[in-house]
C-alpha cells in the first residue's frame, strides 16, 4: 500500500508543477497559446489531486460535490445566455467544450473552488453559516483577481469589456449557497492539499497581474 503521507507530499509537488508550469508557459512567446489550451487539462487534474486525498468515497461526496457543480452551470448558463447573475459576458476557446454556452470546466471550477475553500473557511470556524460566508468571500476575492487576465487568456469576457459590480455580488451569493450546500454533508478532506490548491490558483492569477 502506499504511503500516506507519500500521496499528500506528492500531490502538492503536482499541483506547484502545473502552476509553475502554467506561468512559465504562459509567459513564453513561443509556447503561450499551447499552455493556455491546456487550462481545462490542468483544472480537471487539480480537482482530481483534491478527490484523490478525500478521506471516504460515498454518496454523500458525490452530492455535495455536484452541488456547486450544477449550481455553477445553471448560474453560468443563466449569465451567458440572459446576462443574469453576473452580467453580460461570454465565454472564449480555451476552457474547451461548452454546453449552451457554458465551459464543462467551469462547472469543475465552481466545484474545486467550493471544496478548497470550504477546507480553508473550515480552519477559521466549525460554525457552518460563517464558514460559508468566508468561503464564499475567498471565491469572489479570487474571481476579483482573475478577471483582470480572463479576457487575455480568452477565458471570458464582459460586454465592453467592463465587469460589473452585479458580476461581484452573483458570486458572492452563488458562492455561498454552493458552500452552505458543500458544507452541509461535511466532506472529510486533506485541508493541507486545499490550501496549497487555493494558494497556487492565487499565485498564478497574481503572476499576470504585473506581468
Amino acid at each position: 500500500m502506499v504511503d500516506k503521507k507519500f500521496i499528500k507530499y506528492f500531490s502538492i509537488f503536482l499541483i506547484w508543477l502545473f502552476s509553475i508550469s502554467g506561468i512559465t508557459g504562459i509567459l513564453s512567446p513561443e509556447y503561450s497559446d499551447w499552455f493556455l489550451s491546456m487550462t481545462p487539462l490542468n483544472l480537471l487534474l487539480t480537482f482530481i489531486i483534491l478527490l484523490f486525498n478525500v478521506e471516504k468515497y460515498n454518496l454523500k461526496l458525490l452530492i455535495a460535490v455536484a452541488i456547486p457543480f450544477f449550481l455553477g452551470f445553471i448560474t453560468e448558463a443563466l449569465g451567458v445566455n440572459y446576462g443574469l447573475i453576473y452580467g453580460d459576458y461570454a465565454y472564449g476557446e480555451n476552457l474547451g467544450y461548452k454546453i449552451i454556452g457554458v465551459p464543462i470546466i467551469i462547472c469543475v471550477n465552481w466545484a474545486l473552488l467550493t471544496m478548497a475553500t470550504a477546507d480553508i473557511a473550515q480552519l477559521v470556524t466549525k460554525n457552518m453559516v460563517i464558514a460559508a460566508l468566508i468561503g464564499a468571500i475567498l471565491m469572489t476575492g479570487l474571481d476579483f483577481i482573475i478577471e483582470v487576465s480572463a479576457p487575455r487568456f480568452d477565458f471570458w469576457e464582459f460586454e465592453n469589456g467592463n465587469v460589473p459590480l452585479q458580476n461581484y455580488i452573483g458570486w458572492l451569493c452563488t458562492a455561498f449557497i454552493a458552500q452552505l450546500g458543500y458544507q452541509y454533508y461535511k466532506i472529510k478532506t486533506n485541508k493541507l492539499i486545499s490550501l496549497h490548491v487555493f494558494i497556487s490558483i492565487v499565485v498564478f492569477f497574481t503572476m499576470f497581474l504585473f506581468f
